[in-house]
């Protein structure tokens, strides 16, 4: 057995900044010396770069990621009672700001080896009262995108995709072009987290989009429904990206594609070391979508019981473990007055019950991944 190692961190943004330390201050004090603390040169800028990276024709930059979903939805003028689908195997955030508009949440259920929504079941969900798709790329990993797109096409539907935990990740179609995360549909939303692949200091995020007009509605609606400063077209938010978090994000977004590849060399190491473990199933992978591994996200396929006990076992031995997610939406209280019950959405049920997530960041070496993994194999026979 290896000797301990210690303070091993499910994240660890300390030892990232210390790699670009120098970067990170000069973008601080620049934000600084210009005195522009809000909607400065250096949120346009990041936008801009943003945009660049991404292939986008607007980036609309907000304050969090949950604002992010509920300026998409207002730009889309949707009414109280309209359905919005999406995935009740997700954060909270996700239906949060669907009820909050007055919106309906219906729910599609999800394939066990991405957690993703299972496209197989999406049409089965449409109503005349539907009105937007919101899929989730969890973990990192892409829904299957072409096929929503194709059965939101057919029955004139928006598409807001949940971009938080994927940016960076790449999805091609059948056709072999490839798109960015985000850009797939009418309206992509990310979080800049401070955990997330590209995080800030802070909350902070941006929605993107190639449609000029939901652009422009995105923007005014962040800014209170203003375009000229006390001229008020809409009703809106106060939702803008803090200058310091932009000054951040900009130049971690330098660094964002070695930050992917960070995380994809560890998923490696995992996969190879507990890829052939009988009762734990690795996170699934698709031929359309690069990962970008936000989580690297285990089933213990025995059950809550022993996936509980597991993540005891691993904390005494030093290594943090995360459960995303506990309980799905279906079962949140919050959500009791829509009718759902326990054994709607089963395949949700049942990852919630199993999933452990393993410690995921750029700054892990294969000395820490091979004693986290050894750990693991220990309390898994141990439980």
């Amino acid at each position: 057995m290896m000797t301990k190692v210690d303070n091993i961190k499910m994240v660890d943004t300390v030892g990232q900044y210390r790699h670009i330390q120098a970067e990170i201050d000069a973008g601080i004090r620049e934000v600084l010396e210009t005195g522009a603390y809000i909607n400065g040169p250096i949120v346009k800028r990041f936008t801009a770069n943003l945009a660049s990276y991404l292939g986008a024709k607007s980036v609309i930059p907000c304050a969090n990621g949950t604002d992010g979903l509920q300026i998409a939805l207002m730009a889309l003028d949707l009414q109280p009672g309209d359905e919005v689908i999406t995935s009740p195997y997700t954060f909270f955030a996700t239906a949060e700001v669907i009820a909050l508009l007055g919106l309906v949440p219906v729910f599609v259920d999800i394939e066990a080896s991405t957690f993703n929504m299972d496209v197989r079941k999406l049409e089965a969900a449409i109503t005349p009262k539907t009105r937007c798709i919101i899929p989730v790329h969890l973990f990192g990993l892409i829904c299957d995108m072409e096929p929503i797109m194709e059965i939101a096409r057919r029955h004139g539907i928006y598409v807001v995709e949940d971009n938080a935990q994927a940016i960076g990740a790449d999805y091609t179609f059948k056709d072999g072009h490839s798109v960015k995360a985000g850009l797939i549909g009418d309206i992509g939303c990310t979080s800049f987290y401070p955990s997330k692949n590209l995080g800030a200091y802070g909350d902070a995020g941006a929605n993107f989009s190639n449609d000029a007009n939901l652009a422009e509605k995105m923007l005014m609606i962040c800014n209170h429904g203003s375009r000229k400063k006390y001229h008020h077209e809409r009703i809106g938010v106060n939702s803008r990206l803090d200058s310091f978090q932009a000054a951040v994000l900009d130049v971690k977004l330098k660094h964002l594609n070695e930050y992917n590849a960070a995380r994809q060399q560890v998923a490696a190491w995992y996969d190879e070391l507990l890829g052939d473990v009988e009762g734990v199933a690795i996170p699934g992978r698709t031929a359309s979508s690069t990962h970008v591994f936000h989580q690297y996200t285990l089933r213990i396929q025995a059950g809550r019981a022993k996936r509980d006990r597991m993540q005891s076992l691993l904390a005494e031995a030093g290594v943090p473990t995360m459960i995303y997610y506990p309980a799905p939406l279906h079962v949140q209280p919050a959500y009791a007055s829509y009718g759902f019950k326990r054994g709607d959405y089963p395949i949700s049920e049942e990852c919630s019950d199993e999933v452990l997530s393993l410690p995921m960041h750029t700054e892990l070496d294969r000395t820490q991944v091979t004693y986290i993994v050894e750990q693991f194999l220990a309390c898994y026979h141990q439980s």
